[in-house]
């Protein structure tokens, strides 16, 4: 069929439109990075601490860029962790994290004087393209200096694209504190925090304390002492420390979106104040997608189903990698939607993330089980029981869900569920209604195939 002049004119502007789209939609979807603590070559035990504050950095400075998303941190630490990054482990962690670009390096001891060696590693179908920037020298006494244009020459590398205002926080944050002293402080305090456990969260106190009191203006370290405060159980002292960070620097959104958070574990739920934290961190931060999914939360306690969905979906837009959305999600889709296929959905994309999220693999299962799918059931509460073979809720769940299938196999879950909750005080109610069902299946005919 021949098509006419204008007509082929018509059909090429069209598609020079979607393609316009198509390009456009590409160049503003950000892109997942993952930062690495950088390589120390050559340098003194007491400044092993700058691989690790150089990797800091740039955390702090690439959450201004919209272009990017970094990979959460509970995630990186995850990670197999090799005596040092370099190009075939930055890759690794690149693939095993889902991110796109991998953001490491070395630093060196150049006679009084260091040398910062920026890498990256970009993912690109099945090949990772590796690149070496510019070493950067660091004059005695000039790191925090150094480390200001960091982001930006990383920025050009990858040919993100960054507003001048964006730009200049970046440059702003990666340089948090104008003292070296106060730096190294925060750095090794956010080390021990990353270790976990109480006796390191109280080194980490120490250690931001020491930071804090040579640089009382340190917005960053004021809010993270206040992140080791709420581990330890302390709310009351992280409460306080958020307000101080948000007072010595207003335009910091981490703080008001910890605050948010505090209003809503609270013990009694203060969920408007909680939305209006959120809400302030977002007014700072349109793109931080913790925040947004703090405001689905807040919303979903609340009843506002709509108004949950659409927050966990824009925090989808700026980190597709979070699996608790997928998950909050696919709670909702169901509950409060009836929408089976898109919770059956939205469970398997949060598995698919993290296959150590136990939480969503029971939500899959519960429907499944709703819609009497019982064989689909039973295989992902098997599988929640064998990454945790103390998980009392999926032991539970399991032995109700033999019943409709097995009666022998209901009565052996039954009794193995009780062997395991039966100390624990806060599973009497469910062991005793336990006893009930195993003393009626067993004066019931096996219903086994």
């Amino acid at each position: 069929m021949r098509i006419g002049g204008r007509t082929a004119m018509a059909v090429l502007s069209v598609l020079t439109s979607l393609l316009a789209a198509l390009s456009a939609d590409a160049a503003t979807r950000p892109r997942m990075l993952v930062v690495l603590p950088y390589a120390t070559v050559d340098l003194a035990s007491d400044e092993l601490w700058i691989g690790e504050g150089i990797s800091q950095s740039l955390a702090l400075a690439f959450d201004q860029m919209p272009a990017v998303v970094q990979v959460d941190r509970d995630r990186v630490n995850r990670l197999p962790r090799p005596d040092r990054w370099d190009d075939p482990t930055a890759l690794s962690a690149a693939r095993v994290s889902g991110a796109d670009i991998a953001v490491y390096g070395e630093v060196r001891r150049v006679g009084p004087d260091l040398s910062i060696h920026p890498r990256l590693v970009e993912i690109k179908g099945e090949r990772g393209e590796r690149r070496t920037l510019d070493a950067v020298a660091v004059p005695d006494g000039a790191l925090l200096e150094r480390l200001a244009g960091l982001p930006a020459a990383y920025g050009r590398a990858l040919k993100l694209i960054v507003s001048e205002g964006d730009s200049a926080r970046a440059q702003k944050w990666a340089s948090p504190t104008t003292s070296r002293r106060a730096f190294e402080a925060f750095v090794r305090g956010q080390q021990a925090a990353q270790r976990g456990g109480q006796e390191a969260n109280e080194t980490a106190v120490e250690l931001l304390g020491k930071a804090i009191e040579v640089d009382p203006q340190f917005a960053v370290a004021q809010y993270t002492l206040g992140t080791v405060h709420q581990s330890l159980g302390n709310l009351w002292k992280a409460h306080g420390q958020f307000r101080v960070a948000t007072q010595l620097d207003a335009a910091y959104p981490e703080p008001y979106k910890a605050i948010g958070d505090l209003f809503f574990t609270a013990p009694r739920r203060q969920l408007d104040q909680a939305i209006e934290a959120y809400s302030k961190a977002l007014a700072i931060r349109p793109f931080y997608a913790d925040a947004h999914i703090g405001l689905g939360d807040a919303r979903a306690a609340k009843g506002e189903v709509d108004g949950a969905v659409s927050a966990y979906q824009k925090a989808l837009t700026y980190n597709p990698l979070n699996a608790k959305v997928h998950m909050s999600l696919g709670k909702l889709y169901y509950s409060e939607k009836g929408l089976f296929y898109e919770s059956v959905e939205a469970y398997k994309k949060a598995i698919d993330l993290d296959g150590n999220l136990v939480d969503a693999r029971m939500g899959l299962a519960e429907v499944y089980e709703d819609k009497g799918l019982y064989q689909e059931a039973i295989g992902e509460y098997r599988k929640v029981v064998e990454q945790d073979r103390k998980h009392t809720g999926a032991l539970y769940n399991l032995a109700l869900v033999y019943e409709k299938v097995d009666t022998k196999e209901a009565i052996a879950l039954w009794e193995r569920y009780i062997d395991l909750a039966g100390p624990l005080q806060s599973e009497k109610d469910w062991v005793d209604v336990a006893k009930l069902h195993l003393r009626k299946l067993r004066s019931q005919p096996d219903k086994s195939n």
